[in-house]
């Protein structure tokens, strides 16, 4: 992207340590990854008072987002969407996106929302539902879709591949129903290795373990692992037709980050997203269909 034209950008939601990651990568134009085009201005902490994750990190970075980054708080998405020409929905609790969509659809700003994008199908589709209405470019994304060995690895013919298995830890938190939580991590990659067209999941789990297997309508094979025994690293492996590669998610000196935020600036710009959103929905029914799989053992149709 060339001279961009500099955006002031609008944050929604402060519990979450994505919030100063993003903002240091936009606002901070000696950071060796300093992402152009626009600068975090306006935001609006919000968090749920029934997450913990959220609630017990709210203070810290809404305190770092005003005080080291000089970014002025509101009082309301809807004050943030007013005043901001882009905006990155960060809430860290997947259920509140779709009430906080609805607030800022009708100001037609551009929007990234952070992973999870929703932790129902019925929110993903309400959510894509509205922006369409108005007219809004949308995107949604984890960092993993974005690191830097797995896109130096789809850079060459992806015509080829034949299927994909994925791997990252797998917390699980109680608000964020079952895979939703870190298995959106895995789900990612794996849709932008094999794109759209799952057509059933069976999943299992158990203390340590996830898995779930997608078939694809044309008969390749994708699946998730998540492990919470041991290590903590992502990672892929990728098979083509004549080879199989590895992709290690946790040593590129770029950090992940760095390549999500360029995505959403470029989307802000062009006002084009560079992923489908019926993808996006796609990954949420992968999700749920798993869960669905992973409590009663059976195979779960999407």
């Amino acid at each position: 992207m060339t001279n961009p034209k500099s955006l002031i950008i609008g944050m929604i939601g402060l519990d979450t340590s994505h919030c100063t990651a993003f903002t240091k990568l936009l606002n901070e134009q000696d950071h060796e990854f300093h992402v152009p085009g626009g600068k975090v201005t306006y935001a609006f902490p919000g968090g749920s008072p029934d997450f913990e994750l959220s609630y017990s990190r709210l203070e810290r970075f809404t305190s770092a987002i005003r005080d080291e980054h000089g970014v002025q708080l509101l009082d309301s998405p809807e004050a943030v969407a007013e005043r901001s020409d882009a905006i990155l929905l960060t809430s860290v609790d997947g259920r509140v996106h779709l009430e906080q969509f609805r607030k800022i659809a009708p100001f037609r700003k551009p929007v990234f929302i952070d992973k999870p994008f929703a932790v129902s199908t019925s929110d993903a589709k309400e959510i894509v539902q509205l922006a369409a209405e108005y007219h809004v470019p949308l995107m949604s994304a984890s960092s993993l879709r974005y690191e830097q060995g797995l896109v130096d690895s789809l850079s060459e013919n992806s015509a080829d591949i034949i299927g994909a298995d994925c791997y990252g830890p797998a917390e699980l938190q109680p608000t964020q129903p079952g895979l939703f939580w870190y298995g959106i991590h895995a789900a990612e990659m794996l849709y932008r290795i094999m794109g759209k067209g799952c057509v059933q999941v069976t999943a299992s789990t158990s203390e340590f373990h996830e898995l779930a297997v997608g078939v694809w309508e044309d008969g390749r094979i994708g699946t998730i692992r998540g492990n919470r025994q041991g290590n903590k690293t992502f990672g892929a492996v990728i098979h083509r037709v004549n080879k199989t590669e590895f992709v290690d998610g946790d040593k590129h000196p770029k950090p992940k980050y760095a390549g999500l935020v360029e995505a959403a600036v470029a989307m802000f710009q062009s006002g084009t997203p560079s992923i489908d959103p019926q993808e996006t929905v796609e990954i949420i029914r992968f999700l749920e269909a798993a869960n669905e799989s992973r409590a009663t053992g059976k195979t779960v149709k999407l």
